[in-house]
C-alpha cells in the first residue's frame, strides 16, 4: 500500500526554480540521470571489491534508456549500488530537508537565481531537473544489501510524493518518466542517442538505448550508444597520432592535422586531464561546427560545457580540445559554472600548461614555433598586453623581424644581445607589412650605422610597445621620433660623395618648401640621418604616432591628417636639383608640383598618404616635362 509524504511548504518553490531557473535547456536532465547511474555504478563496483555479500554480483555494469514512442515514456535503469527505503528519502529528499529553506533564502538573496553556482552547487538538485520535462516520475530501486526490500517512490513534483513496496527483484535503479506534453520530442530514440553521444559519449560505462516494441530494439541492444574510453585520460604514450588526427577533426571538422598537441594531466593542485590542439589556422571554416571560441568542459567524463571561455585566457582562445576535471562537482550548476571557485584555480593551471608548452617548441623546434607565430602572433601579443600575470611566460614567446634578421624571427633577448656600440634604445619602424618596413627610408642611418631595427606591422603592436615600454633596461623607440640622435650609436655613418648644399642655398629652398606646403607641415628641416632618399617625415613629439593612428582607424575613428616635420637630404640630386633650379630663378609650376610630389611621396612611403589619387596630376605632368624633346 503507497504511503503518501508531504513536502515541506518550500518544495513546491524550489521545484519551480530548478525547472524554470537553474538550467537554459530541457535536455540535460538526461545528462543529470545519466551522471547519477554512473555514480551509482562506480559505487557498486567498489562495493564488489571489497565485499563479498553483494546482490546480483554476476550482473554487467551497464545502463539502458528504453524509449517508448507511442506512449510518450522513458526509462533509465542501471545496475548500480540501489538504495533502500530510507535512502530514497535521503537521496531524492535531499531539498525537501532542512536545507530547502536555506536554498531558497541564499537564491532569493541571488540576483538572478540562474547564475548561483556556487549556492545550487551545495544541494543535490540534479535529479530534480527530471521534473522540466516529466509530469511524472517514478523510481523503483532495490539495495545491493541482499535482503534489502525493493520499493518505488513516485511524485509528480508538486505537493508530495508516495513509497510502496516494488516487485523489482534485481539489483539498481529504474526510472519511469512520464512526458510532459510539450516535452513529446524526447520520446525519440534518434533524439536520446543525440543527447547521450552530445553530454554522456565518455561516461566509462555502456550506455544502452532501446525502442520498447518495433524491430529496432534487438538490434539497438547490440552496440553500446557512447564511446566510453575517453581519449584525453589515457596515457599519451598510448595515443597515436592517427587516433589525435580523428578525435580533432570529430571535433572541428578541420581536416588538417593541428599544429601541436598538449596532452597532459594533473593530480596538484588539481586533478586534471586535458587534450588540447593547436589549429593549422585561426580561421574556422563554413563547415566548421564550432564556431563560437571555447573548450569543452567535463567533470568525470561528463560533458557540462560545450563552450567554456574561462578554462583560458582571451588570448588562447584560439585552442581547442577538452578539460576534464576529478575535483568539479556532479551537482554544480553546470549552466552557469564560471562563478565557480575552482573554474579560476584550473584556468591557472591548464593556461600555465599551455605556455609552457608553447616555450617547448620554441626551444626544441624553432621552424614549427614560426608557424604557430605566423599564425597566432597577434594572440600572444595581446597576452603580453593583458596578461600580467603570466607576462614572464610571456616575454620569451615574443618574436620579430628585424633589419638585420632577413626574414628570419628573433627574440628580445637576441636584440639586446646584438645592440651596436653605444646603444641604450631598442629601435622599431611601423609599417603596413614587412616589405614595406624594409623599404622604409627612415632605415637609411640605422643600416649604414649597423643598428638593428624591429619590424612592426600588426595592430595590436600599437598597445604592445606601450605596454612593454622597456626590455632589460632598454626603452622602446621609433625610428620616426622628432628627436632621434644616432650620432654616438653604431658604427660612423658614411660620407657620400655628394657636397651638401651650401647653408644659403639651403636655407631659401627650406623656405620655399615651407611657404609652398604651408600648413600641411608643421616644419621644413635638414635632415642629419637620411643618406640615400631625398625626404622623410618626422612625428612631432606632441602628434599622434603611427600607432595610434593605427588604432583610431581599426575603431573606424575619423582622424584628420597629422602635421608632419619634413626633413630633406641636402646631398641628395633630387634635393640639389631643387635648390638649383630656385637659385636660378625658375618658380616656376614644374618646381610646385616636384615640391608637392616630394611632400606627397614622403607620406606615401611612410603609409599615412590618405588619397594618393591626388598625386596622379604632378606625375603625369612631371612625366610630360621630362619627356619633352627640345627642337
Amino acid at each position: 500500500m503507497a504511503e503518501n509524504y508531504a513536502f515541506q511548504a518550500e518544495i513546491s518553490q524550489v521545484l519551480n526554480i530548478l525547472i524554470h531557473s537553474l538550467y537554459k535547456d530541457r535536455e540535460i536532465f538526461l545528462r543529470e540521470l545519466i551522471s547519477n547511474a554512473s555514480d551509482a555504478l562506480n559505487r557498486v563496483r567498489f562495493e564488489m571489491l571489497t565485499n563479498e555479500d553483494v546482490l546480483d554480483k554476476e550482473a554487467e555494469l551497464e545502463i539502458h534508456i528504453s524509449v517508448d514512442e507511442e506512449n510518450k515514456t522513458i526509462r533509465i535503469s542501471d545496475t548500480g549500488i540501489g538504495m533502500a527505503a530510507e535512502e530514497i528519502v535521503d537521496g531524492l529528499g535531499t531539498i525537501a530537508r532542512s536545507g530547502a529553506r536555506m536554498f531558497l533564502d541564499q537564491v532569493t538573496q541571488a540576483d538572478d537565481p540562474s547564475i548561483s553556482a556556487d549556492i545550487i552547487g551545495q544541494f543535490g538538485v540534479g535529479f530534480y531537473s527530471v521534473f522540466m520535462v516529466a509530469e511524472r516520475v517514478e523510481v523503483a530501486s532495490r539495495s545491493y544489501y541482499p535482503g534489502a526490500e525493493a520499493v518505488l517512490w513516485s511524485s509528480t513534483g508538486d505537493a508530495g510524493y508516495q513509497m510502496e513496496v516494488s516487485d523489482k527483484s534485481n539489483r539498481g535503479t529504474d526510472i519511469f518518466i512520464h512526458l510532459r506534453e510539450d516535452a513529446h520530442e524526447f520520446a525519440s530514440v534518434w533524439r536520446i542517442q543525440q543527447i547521450v553521444k552530445k553530454h554522456s559519449d565518455f561516461v566509462t560505462f555502456p550506455i544502452y538505448v532501446h525502442k520498447i516494441g518495433g524491430e529496432e530494439e534487438a538490434e539497438s541492444e547490440a552496440q553500446p550508444v557512447n564511446q566510453q574510453t575517453a581519449l584525453w585520460r589515457r596515457s599519451p604514450s598510448e595515443v597515436e597520432q592517427a587516433d589525435h588526427d580523428k578525435f580533432y577533426s570529430s571535433l572541428t571538422l578541420d581536416f588538417k592535422s593541428p599544429l601541436r598537441i598538449i596532452h597532459t594531466h594533473a593530480d596538484a593542485p588539481l586533478q586534471l586531464y586535458a587534450l588540447l590542439y593547436i589549429p593549422h589556422s585561426p580561421e574556422r571554416g563554413p563547415l566548421t561546427p564550432r564556431q563560437e571560441p571555447g573548450i569543452k568542459l567535463y567533470a568525470r567524463k561528463i560533458l557540462i560545457d560545450e563552450y567554456n571561455t574561462d578554462l583560458l585566457p582571451e588570448y588562447l582562445w584560439f585552442m581547442q580540445g577538452v578539460v576534464d576535471s576529478e575535483d568539479l562537482p556532479l551537482n554544480v550548476s553546470r549552466e552557469t559554472i564560471q562563478s565557480n571557485p575552482l573554474i579560476a584555480r584550473l584556468k591557472s593551471v591548464v593556461t600555465r600548461r599551455v605556455l609552457s608548452e608553447l616555450q617547448k617548441v620554441a626551444d626544441e623546434d624553432p621552424e614549427l614555433y614560426a608557424q604557430i607565430w605566423e599564425a597566432y602572433s597577434g594572440y600572444l601579443k595581446h597576452g603580453v598586453v593583458s596578461d600580467y600575470a603570466n607576462r614572464e611566460q610571456l616575454l620569451p614567446l615574443l618574436r620579430f623581424v628585424s633589419s638585420k634578421s632577413n626574414g628570419a624571427l628573433v627574440t628580445l633577448d637576441q636584440v639586446v644581445e646584438n645592440l651596436a656600440e653605444g646603444q641604450e634604445a631598442i629601435y622599431y619602424v611601423v609599417a603596413d607589412d614587412l616589405v614595406s618596413a624594409g623599404q622604409s627610408v627612415h632605415l637609411d642611418a640605422f643600416r649604414s650605422r649597423g643598428i638593428e631595427v624591429l619590424y612592426l606591422t600588426e595592430t595590436i603592436d600599437g598597445l604592445l610597445i606601450p605596454s612593454l615600454g622597456q626590455y632589460e633596461g632598454h626603452v622602446f623607440v621609433a625610428v620616426d621620433v622628432e628627436e632621434l640622435d644616432l650620432d654616438n650609436v653604431g658604427q660612423p655613418a658614411a660620407e657620400t660623395e655628394e657636397e651638401p648644399i651650401d647653408d644659403a642655398t639651403l636655407g631659401d629652398l627650406i623656405m620655399y618648401i615651407t611657404t609652398e606646403l604651408g600648413d600641411q607641415v608643421k616644419s621644413v628641416r635638414a635632415s642629419k640621418v637620411l643618406s640615400s632618399n631625398p625626404a622623410r617625415l618626422v612625428t612631432p613629439a606632441d602628434a599622434m604616432n603611427r600607432h595610434q593612428e593605427r588604432l583610431y582607424r581599426m575603431l573606424d575613428k575619423e582622424i584628420e591628417t597629422q602635421t608632419r616635420i619634413l626633413e630633406i637630404n641636402s646631398r641628395h640630386p633630387l634635393i640639389r636639383n631643387l635648390a638649383a633650379r630656385l637659385a636660378a630663378g625658375w618658380q616656376d609650376d614644374l618646381l610646385q608640383r616636384s615640391v608637392r610630389l616630394l611632400y606627397q611621396g614622403a607620406m606615401l612611403a611612410d603609409g599615412v598618404h590618405p588619397r594618393p589619387a591626388t598625386m596622379v596630376e604632378d606625375v603625369f605632368s612631371l612625366m610630360e616635362a621630362a619627356t619633352h624633346l627640345d627642337e
